[in-house]
């Protein structure tokens, strides 16, 4: 792995900036960067020269409370309504949760999806970053979106990864996965700036600080190179790990993930957030969207990224009034960045969970799995926003009208990246061409 030190006083994933930048060298599936690299070469990966389109996918580790954000029930009984209320939209006939008045007041930018169906009811990342269950895989399981775009299209430029994963070790592991490369292999694993790292090899004279001087940085690479051949060590190095040094020490990667960079104006609209990990689940740092935007804006093609935890078995409004406006000013800031950059019709963004919770209010004033219904929150993508889709019955306890697969939504984000999943397949590990997803989910009419 490779280390770049900072300060501790910097933070914008819940661990100090120090951390970071030392976790952030080769650790992609537990194996090293140049083993990656090489794995990529023989697949035959190339640079798409395509249309850079990409995606943010915000997982909320645990399974967030539908009723209690996007699906309110104010004439259900009391154990089934809550105690959150409703509030108007900027889009007449749509109410979400109090706790969202950013993204009510710019519900023409956002569409909430009600009635999210096929949740397999695992307590796993995996679902909401394949669209797949894990029963009746194929060998080697089903890869992340963010896998398949790197074997499609490949980096849209040699020193920056095109599938980046966010979420940091926590203390529910599955939760931590930021998407897995399955039969596509380690070649499209996705690069992990948060991971353990085994090897630490400490590039004397590098600090955080020196990135905002590339003369600098530069300068500090050529005399390790330099003290590294005089040691014969270079002449053992191949291409590969020659590779690797330039993809971490690619100043375009460095910058994009230094959001001191930013303008401070953006970095406030963003927030920070707090700090570190909720409990067993994921950081509830605001920086990290913005870090999402930045890795996107910089060439990524997919960033996966874990807020806070929503397993809310007990106490689930008083979580939720601290979680839930911190996840709307994040979200809202992320699509408005967009926005306002021109990226929104060329970059998805989807926020979602594993599944949704019971309708019954529990004795510990919270709410337990439900994996019959769950939502989700879709924007940009030049989708058809400014909409609610589907519906569920009087105690959100199931879909009521236009039931919404997971596979139908990952349609939906494929077509927006441009590839047509009836037509697109990718092989497994015995050359068996396999679609993306199951053949009879579209992409989503309303949507597209």
């Amino acid at each position: 792995m490779l280390t770049i030190l900072g300060p501790e006083t910097r933070f914008c994933d819940g661990l100090p900036r120090r951390t970071f930048l030392k976790i952030g060298g080769l650790a992609l599936g537990g194996l090293s960067l140049p083993e990656i690299l090489r794995a990529e070469a023989a697949s035959g990966v190339r640079s798409g020269a395509n249309r850079h389109k990409a995606i943010i996918m915000v997982f909320l580790p645990g399974g967030p409370p539908h009723q209690d954000m996007f699906d309110l029930k104010p004439d259900a009984p009391a154990e089934i309504r809550g105690e959150f209320k409703p509030i108007k939209t900027s889009v007449p006939g749509i109410e979400i949760c109090e706790h969202f008045p950013r993204i009510a007041a710019r519900m023409d930018r956002f569409v909430p999806i009600r009635s999210i169906v096929g949740a397999d009811g695992d307590h796993f990342s995996f679902q909401c970053f394949s669209g797949r269950t894990k029963r009746g895989m194929p060998p080697g399981g089903w890869p992340s979106l963010g896998s398949v775009l790197s074997k499609l299209h490949g980096p849209v430029q040699q020193a920056v990864p095109p599938f980046v994963g966010l979420s940091p070790p926590m203390g529910h592991t599955p939760w931590a996965d930021p998407g897995q490369p399955g039969f596509l292999g380690v070649a499209h694993a996705p690069f992990k700036p948060m991971a353990d790292g085994k090897a630490d090899m400490v590039l004397n004279g590098i600090t955080l600080e020196r990135l905002h001087d590339r003369r600098a940085l530069l300068a500090s690479f050529d005399r390790f190179r330099r003290d590294v051949d005089s040691s014969g060590l270079m002449g053992g190095l191949d291409a590969f790990h020659e590779q690797a040094y330039g993809v971490l020490t690619s100043s375009k990667l460095a910058e994009a993930l230094d959001v001191e960079r930013e303008d401070p104006r953006v970095r406030e609209r963003y927030g920070s957030g707090v700090n570190q990990l909720r409990d067993d689940g994921g950081p509830r740092t605001l920086t990290q969207f913005l870090v999402a935007r930045r890795l996107v804006e910089a060439g990524v093609r997919c960033v996966t990224l874990a807020f806070s935890r929503w397993d809310w078995h007990g106490s689930n409004f008083k979580q939720g009034s601290e979680d839930m406006p911190l996840l709307d000013q994040a979200v809202t800031a992320l699509v408005e960045d967009l926005h306002q950059k021109g990226m929104d019709r060329d970059v998805s963004v989807v926020v979602w969970g594993e599944f949704g919770r019971t309708p019954q209010v529990n004795k510990d004033a919270g709410r337990d799995h439900w994996p019959k219904v769950s939502c989700a929150l879709l924007a940009c993508g030049g989708m058809r926003t400014g909409q609610v889709i589907g519906s569920t019955d009087r105690h959100a306890a199931e879909a009521k009208d236009r039931p919404v697969h997971f596979q139908e939504v990952f349609a939906t984000l494929y077509h927006n990246l441009g590839i047509d999943v009836s037509q697109v397949t990718v092989r497994d590990f015995s050359g068996r061409p396999q679609y993306l997803v199951d053949h009879q989910y579209r992409p989503m009419p309303e949507l597209v």
